[in-house]
């Protein structure tokens, strides 16, 4: 969920703030440069707050809600977006088509390579998310599996570490298998990303 809706709204405001003009733009963009430098340990409590004060503390959609758009990813479709010849987009344009159309079927399908590294980026910092989940679960149904794993592990006074072993080779397996099916695109995307 939480690498669905950052490729999507991602690859949205970063044609937006690539592309269209319109009033606060140079803000927005200043806005999401600015969230780049802040720790997110910074904004841990406020967002747990927010989300005990809006009622969904050890719910399913505390664990993604905070997730669903970063910062990295808008900045990273942005500049991809800014790499792509104008040319297209003009040219779509005369053509009549609006800019979700120019959007989806011009831009998105010519952004693999970036789309690729976000979605590996975005799975990988959501997947491997320890600190969050801990803290807004607090039942054994709405914990992910790295929490899961180091609660079961551990006992009182001593570590089954048969188990632990046996838990990480299942947390690590869909890490390599997102990784190998798209190994190709991101190798690809770090390759362009000097290349104009």
């Amino acid at each position: 969920m939480v690498t669905v809706s950052n490729l999507l709204f991602c690859s949205m405001l970063g044609y937006a703030l690539a592309h269209l003009s319109f009033p606060g733009k140079r803000i927005i963009f200043g806005t999401v440069l600015g969230t780049l430098m802040i720790p997110g340990l910074v904004t841990f409590i406020p967002q747990f707050v927010l989300v005990v004060n809006m009622g969904l503390a050890n719910t399913l959609t505390a664990l993604f809600l905070p997730f669903l758009v970063g910062p990295f990813g808008v900045f990273l479709m942005r500049q991809f977006f800014l790499g792509m010849p104008r040319d297209m987009l003009e040219a779509g344009r005369i053509d009549g088509a609006g800019e979700m159309r120019i959007l989806f079927r011009l831009f998105l399908p010519l952004a693999g390579p970036a789309l690729a590294t976000l979605g590996i980026l975005t799975f990988l910092a959501s997947w491997n998310n320890f600190l969050w989940p801990l803290v807004v679960a607090s039942t054994e149904e709405s914990y992910t599996l790295p929490v899961a794993l180091a609660l079961v592990s551990t006992g009182q006074n001593q570590t089954d570490y048969g188990l632990l072993l046996a838990g990480a080779s299942v947390v690590v397996l869909p890490i390599l298998l997102v990784f190998m099916f798209f190994q190709r695109y991101f190798i690809e995307g770090i390759a362009t990303t000097g290349i104009k």
